[in-house]
């Protein structure tokens, strides 16, 4: 199949998106179209198309049984007291600091990225009421800390990455850990403060007076116990090489939360509202699955090699390529990741890269375009502050060089790696 149909199916993927029709219908047209342009015939386009799906089903399924996690996060107030607790402690004299941590611990115990800011949002924004804050700072300080949370998650674009990479979750996690912490560093010191004052918004709600801390929430050691339980589980493989699969220690860790902060009213509202969200990123998966399919049986994966080559650039620099080509054209962390991490597995592993750091890389770079218009991260993020559209524009410079920050340290952690051994 030639590159030039894989190309033009994922053109027009993008195109349908922009022009707000369903992602998932946009992805399975366009893969269906460029399968037809890129000469595979009928049969054989859907055929790849499906091959593509199934290749997902395990990583799917995994991210299905991560909403127990997630869900209890959220429903129980965990993820709140979480951030609450850490604002609170830390003071408004680092509000900075303090909003990008929150999120970056959030999303990196297994809450969505998007949730994580929104679950946050509330705290910055009665900060910024009785502080005159700015809000777009304040929210580009939170987005830099879910993106840096987001590469050392178990969150779908992490497992999914992992899966297709045939790479240990734990390991894949624990390789972006370094980046992760520089990219929370350059975040909070330096590309939130050199974001210009003349484009601060000033918050106008009305401060009702509450205190966030008196609300009916668990205490900060119970809504830490299900992240904590979950990172043990998932640890005992390099640990003592006892292997708990994600689709266990995942709810094993969401059902220990619970069992601490004794919420067992809000069980059921829990899981409902773990799987609602999963449910919204499988049926995603599925459409990424057929565009997937259809990039994997054209020969875009030789061709970008070629191109690299006329370049003279490495091989090894295929995974973070492939990463913020695909978060570029689905505006989001985990349709980026799959897609990447689905076509070009091979080709990257067949460069020599571990599974590990071919996943980890392909992660991180899956960061850097993902807050595009055409996504729904930027819509979520900019509404829960606020925010208008024009204003919320101001901020992608800043969010690309927070995904740059991550995936540069991730290039360059794994080349110390394989310097040292």
């Amino acid at each position: 199949m030639s590159t030039c149909g894989a190309l033009i199916g994922l053109l027009l993927c993008i195109v349908l998106i922009i022009r707000k029709a369903s992602p998932v219908y946009s992805m399975i047209i366009g893969a269906l179209v460029g399968g037809l342009i890129g000469g595979l015939g009928l049969t054989t386009t859907v055929t790849s198309m499906v091959s593509g799906i199934q290749a997902l089903v395990p990583a799917i399924i995994r991210i299905l049984t991560a909403g127990v996690l997630s869900g209890i996060l959220i429903r129980t107030g965990a993820a709140a007291s979480i951030s609450q607790t850490i604002v609170r402690r830390l003071g408004v004299k680092h509000v900075f600091f303090s909003l990008a941590f929150s999120t970056m611990l959030l999303t990196a115990i297994g809450v969505f990225v998007d949730v994580a800011v929104i679950t946050v949002a509330p705290v910055a924004l009665t900060i910024a009421n009785r502080h005159s804050i700015s809000r777009l700072k304040l929210l580009l300080a939170m987005i830099g800390g879910a993106k840096c949370g987001n590469i050392i998650s178990p969150n779908p674009n992490t497992l999914i990455a992992a899966e297709n990479f045939n790479a240990p979750l734990s390991s894949v996690m624990a390789a972006n850990v370094v980046p992760a912490l520089i990219g929370f560093v350059i975040t909070v010191w330096v590309i939130v403060r050199l974001f210009p004052d003349k484009y601060s918004s000033k918050i106008e709600v009305e401060d009702s007076g509450s205190n966030e801390s008196n609300e009916d929430l668990p205490p900060f050691w119970a809504s830490m116990t299900a992240p904590v339980v979950t990172v043990l589980l998932l640890a005992l493989r390099p640990l003592v090489d006892i292997t708990i699969d994600p689709l266990i220690a995942l709810p094993l860790g969401g059902f220990a939360g619970m069992v601490a902060m004794r919420r067992w009213s809000v069980l059921g509202d829990s899981l409902e509202y773990g799987l609602g969200k999963m449910s919204s990123v499988a049926i995603l998966l599925v459409g990424t699955g057929t565009i997937a399919g259809i990039i994997k049986a054209s020969d875009l994966n030789s061709d970008l090699l070629a191109l690299l080559g006329s370049w003279h650039i490495s091989d090894f620099m295929i995974a973070p390529v492939a990463g913020v080509l695909m978060s570029a054209a689905t505006a989001s962390t985990t349709a980026g990741a799959t897609i990447a991490s689905s076509s070009f597995s091979t080709a990257i592993l067949n460069s020599g890269l571990s599974g590990v750091w071919g996943a980890a890389m392909v992660n991180a770079s899956a960061t850097v375009l993902d807050h595009l218009p055409h996504g729904s991260f930027f819509h979520a993020t900019g509404g829960c502050v606020e925010v208008p559209i024009a204003q919320r524009l101001r901020l992608i410079l800043y969010e690309t060089w927070v995904g740059l920050t991550l995936t540069v340290s991730s290039i360059g952690c794994c080349k110390l790696w394989i310097w040292l051994i």
